[in-house]
Parts: C-alpha cells; structure tokens; sequence
C-alpha cells in the first residue's frame, strides 16, 4: 500500500500523466485557436504522445513549443489540407441531402472521400512528428501502414469510436473530452501507429525506418 502512494507507486504515475495530459489539451487547444496552426499544434502534440507512449517524456510545455517551431511548414500545410477536405465533404454531404436527381452518386463520393482523407492523414501526422520526410511521402505512408496493417487500424478506430461515445454521453463528459478529449485521442492513435512504426522499422532492418515503395523516412 505504501508503494502505492510512493513517489514510484501507481497513483503518483497516474496523477503525474493526467497532469501532463492536461498541460497537452491546454497546449494543442491554445495553438489551434488561428485554425490554420492546429495542424502544427497537433504535429508538436503527437510528438509528445508518442514520447509518452514511449516512456520517454520530458517538459510538456518545452518540447511542445520546439516540436511546433520544428515543423510549423509540415504541420500547418498538413492541418490546411485537412480542413479543406473537411469542408469539400461538407458541401458534397448538403448537394446530398439537397440535391433532387442523383443524390445517392453525392453520398457515395462523401464516403469515398472520407476514406480517402482518413487513408492519408492518420498516420501522417505521426509520421511528421518522428520522422524527417516530405509532406507527400508522409501521406503515402500513411496509407501505406494503414494498408498493411489494417487490422490494427480497425481495432484502433474502434477504441476512437468509444472514446467519442464516453466524450459525448452527457454534458459533464463534454465538459471533460475539452479538457483532455483531443491528447487523449492522440494518445491513443499513437500507441497504435508506433506499434506499427516499429515493425516497419523491424522489418526494414535498421535501413531506413517507414517506407513505402522503396521511398523511406529518417527518424528524428
């Protein structure tokens, strides 16, 4: 029991990551605010998760600012492509439920659209994170990893769609998901991408790490 409550036991890990978490939430969503940063937010933000993930986490504010600065070009381009994915699904799902000829061809495009964007960015950021590469090399890449390992992407996409049903049950858990929803989603999608980094690293017998046809990635 003493243990426990030692510096080295259970609880004191426990409040110490919640508390690093926090700060992280409080980071990513600060950062975001411009809109145009959150992708450069969210790249400084899995650059810590994976850290986390890792057990090799350091300052949260510190490594959160270098890592922003470090790949702001990346990031920021990344999180732009995103948004403007997002907001092309938005029009096509409104000539959907709109449109009065056709409309079954609008969802369909949503969906594949969807996919698409979901195929090529869930890894990216991730990948922008620990590796040096290109913006399109880490987007293929990000296909690549969810292709061949895509039984562990649907685990992972199940455990998000949990987390989200928890964020969104009740006021009191919205209330919460904004305070620690996001680092914890990107928490999760970072356990599962460096499980997945690893074996490609594993695999490529210390080459170079992620690559997907013969293009590959340094790590940071």
């Amino acid at each position: 029991m003493n243990n426990f409550f030692s510096i080295d036991g259970g609880l004191y890990k426990f409040m110490s990551r919640l508390l690093d978490m926090l700060k992280l939430n409080v980071l990513w969503l600060l950062c975001s605010l411009p809109i145009v940063t959150m992708g450069a937010a969210t790249t400084a933000a899995y650059s810590i998760t994976l850290k986390m993930v890792d057990e090799r986490e350091g300052y949260v504010a510190r490594t959160f600012f270098k890592e922003f600065a470090a790949n702001f070009k990346q990031g920021t381009a990344l999180g732009i492509i995103q948004l403007v994915a997002a907001y092309a699904i938005y029009l096509d799902f409104q000539l959907y439920e709109y449109a009065l000829k056709y409309n079954t061809v609008f969802l369909i495009i949503g969906v594949i659209a969807i996919l698409m964007t979901f195929l090529h960015t869930v890894y990216a950021f991730p990948l922008i994170a620990r590796y040096e590469n290109t913006l399109l090399k880490s987007m293929r890449n990000s296909y690549m990893i969810m292709i061949r390992y895509f039984p562990n992407t649907i685990f992972m996409v199940i455990i998000l769609v949990v987390e989200m049903i928890v964020i969104f049950w009740n006021y009191t858990t919205v209330f919460l998901g904004i305070l620690i929803g996001p680092a914890c989603i990107m928490l999760t999608i970072s356990g599962f991408a460096l499980r997945a980094f690893r074996k490609v690293e594993y695999q490529s017998e210390g080459e170079h790490a992620v690559s997907g046809d013969e293009e590959s990635e340094g790590e940071k």
